[in-house]
């Protein structure tokens, strides 16, 4: 088991949203139930939110969205959905996960 920060952007524009989340990763999946913490640069606005086990990204005030992303392998390359409310939502990739202490 260990710590990493999982980088993902949004596919249908790779500058817009980008999302960053520290998980425990275990065999290659989130592992445990434990809150996760995190941020977005949402609207020119960075964005703290708490990713729960149910795949809530909660940024407090009632806001929230939900994701798979708890479901997904934890690789490069592996896409995983975000519902942004009111029927929206969109697809992010995992384009990098980075280990705490790593300068790769």
């Amino acid at each position: 088991m260990s710590m990493a920060r999982v980088i993902a952007r949004w596919v249908d524009d790779s500058l817009e949203s980008p999302f960053a989340v520290d998980l425990t990763i275990e065999n290659g999946m989130v592992s445990g139930p434990s809150l996760a913490f995190g941020c977005i640069d949402y609207d020119g606005t960075r964005r703290p939110f708490v990713l729960d086990e149910t795949g809530r990204v909660d940024f407090g005030g009632g806001f929230f969205w939900i994701c798979d992303l708890r479901q997904a392998i934890m690789r490069v390359g592996v896409t995983f959905r975000m519902d942004f409310g009111q029927g929206d939502e969109g697809i992010y990739k995992i384009v990098k996960i980075a280990m705490p202490g790593s300068k790769a």
